[in-house]
Order: C-alpha cells, then sequence, then structure tokens
C-alpha cells in the first residue's frame, strides 16, 4: 500500500468517525434519519453524475445500476442497523466491534475465495490493526470504570457483530464493483445513494407504520439540520475515498486501515458522551497506529 493510498484512507476514517458522532446524536428516528441523510446525499451528488456522464468518462448502463442496487441494499441495511445499535447501546461498544468485526470476516473472504495476495508485512500489520481494535473494546475488571452495564455491553457487542457483518457485505462487493464493472467510484457511488433514497422512500409509504416514519422524517427535517447535513456530507466523503483506494489496494488491506477511525470514535465517545476507561483505549490506539506503520512498509 502507497502513502497516498493511506493518507486517502485516513482522510476517510477522520470523516467516518465525526459523521457517526453526529449520527449517534440522533435517537429513536434510524430508519427516518437513515433516509435523510441518504437522501441529501443523493440529491448532492446528482451535479457530479451528470458531469460524469455528459463528459463520456463513465457511461450510465444498466450492469453499473444493478451493481449499485445490490450496493444499496447492504447499506441501507447497514444504515438502519448503526442507527439502532447507536439507540440500545453506547457508542464505545458498537463501533468499535462493527469496525472491528467488518475486517476480520473481509481479509478472511478476501484471502480464500477472492485470490488477494497481500505481503507478510501487510498481513501482520492488519492483524495488528485488528487486535488494536480489539484491545479498545476490553472491558475493565470489576472496581474499575465500567463504561456500560453488562447487558448493555453484550447489547453492543451483538449490535456491532450485526453491523461488522454489513460492513463486510458492502465492503467485498463495492470493491468488486469499482474494479470490475464501473471505472467510476463517484459515479457508482452517486447511483447507489439514488438507489437508497428511492428504496426507503418506498418504504416509508408502504412498510407498516409508515406514518410514523413520516412523522419522524418531519422532524428530522426540523429539529437536526445541524447532524443531518454533518452525516450527508462527510459518509459521502469518506466512503468515496475508501472506494478510489480499493481500486489502487488489495481489500483486505484497505478494510483494516480504513478501521482506524475506530480510535478517533472512541475519543470523540469519551469526549463527547462521557464514556470511560480512556486508557486502555489510548493504549489500543497505539496498537493500530503500529499495524498501519507495517502496512505501509509493505
Amino acid at each position: 500500500m502507497t502513502f497516498s493510498v493511506l493518507g486517502l484512507v485516513l482522510i476517510a476514517s477522520v470523516a467516518h468517525a465525526l459523521w457517526n458522532l453526529a449520527a449517534k446524536s440522533v435517537t429513536g428516528k434510524g430508519y427516518a434519519f437513515v433516509l435523510a441523510y441518504h437522501g441529501l446525499s443523493a440529491i448532492l451528488l446528482i451535479p457530479v453524475a451528470i458531469v460524469i456522464i455528459a463528459s463520456g468518462a463513465q457511461p450510465l448502463n444498466w450492469a453499473l445500476v444493478a451493481a449499485a442496487a445490490l450496493s444499496a441494499v447492504f447499506h441501507i441495511a447497514y444504515s438502519v442497523s448503526l442507527q439502532s445499535g447507536y439507540d440500545h447501546a453506547p457508542l464505545g461498544v458498537v463501533y468499535p466491534t462493527a469496525r472491528g468485526t467488518g475486517p476480520v470476516i473481509t481479509i478472511i473472504i478476501a484471502v480464500a475465495f477472492l485470490g488477494e495476495r497481500p505481503t507478510l508485512a501487510e498481513v501482520t500489520g492488519a492483524f495488528i490493526v485488528i487486535a488494536g481494535i480489539a484491545v479498545v473494546t476490553i472491558r475493565p475488571r470489576p472496581g474499575g470504570d465500567v463504561p456500560a452495564s453488562g447487558a448493555r455491553l453484550r447489547r453492543g457487542l451483538a449490535w456491532g457483530g450485526l453491523i461488522g457483518a454489513f460492513i463486510a457485505g458492502y465492503t467485498l462487493w463495492d470493491d468488486f464493483a469499482v474494479n470490475r464493472i464501473s471505472e467510476s467510484p463517484l459515479l457508482y457511488f452517486a447511483v447507489s445513494e439514488a438507489c437508497v433514497g428511492l428504496l426507503m422512500a418506498a418504504g416509508i409509504i408502504g412498510l407498516p407504520g409508515g406514518a410514523a416514519r413520516r412523522a419522524d422524517f418531519r422532524e428530522i427535517l426540523r429539529g437536526h439540520k445541524r447532524a443531518l447535513v454533518t452525516v450527508a456530507i462527510l459518509s459521502p466523503l469518506a466512503y468515496v475515498l475508501v472506494l478510489f483506494a480499493m481500486q489502487q489496494a488489495p481489500v483486505a488491506l484497505v478494510a483494516p486501515v480504513r478501521e482506524t477511525s475506530i480510535i478517533i470514535g472512541t475519543l470523540l465517545a469519551w469526549w463527547f458522551f462521557g464514556e470511560k476507561n480512556i486508557g486502555i483505549k489510548l493504549a489500543g490506539a497505539l496498537v493500530v497506529v503500529t499495524g498501519i506503520g507495517l502496512i505501509a512498509l509493505g
């Protein structure tokens, strides 16, 4: 992995942690909030898509639309699960568990089924990154600062594991799509966001409980403008940078380096939400930095 690709992924990590902090501030209105920010992202990306298509840089065809639609399904499952997880457990448990589980599954599948063969240094670095993430999730012994009750911790781990599975799903599919189907990550993501918006808009009309979700949606537009705009801008920025990185480096390496966002997210959870156990979390950060160094050198 070159330093330029590493830089893309690290910038994406900062943006990712910041938008998750904003998302955590919105509770109890998960579906409506996910629809709102994906819909706004889609609207903001329409001019970009038009320019790409008009310039001839990447044609819009049915293969790209189908790939983007499948990606949209993965991203809807991920986004709705993420908001639900934040409603039921601390950010400092859900976020690191989700971000740690995702790359483990991604690396296993990429190596076992996709034929990717990273160097020994890169593989070692990737697993050191994952080990650092595991350190961040350690719960202190009784008598220390316990960030959550046992029940909340278990809920956080369960939600994090589910979210991590969806992360692996969209990461692997999107890696395939931007390397085999679409040469333009920007156009691919713009179409995917449009599909998310259309599918979720249909759901808010046709699914049971639609009236309550529509009321939530109106409340999001009135009372959560700052969080909405923050997520709608930073979420696409973070992921488009990752898509560009996946065109230049193996997904088995991009996935774990991307999870450096866990360190930033954990520190933000401590700073803004008062979540404890910061000493262990910083130790985990040092382990992650060591792993990133090995990946860069590899």
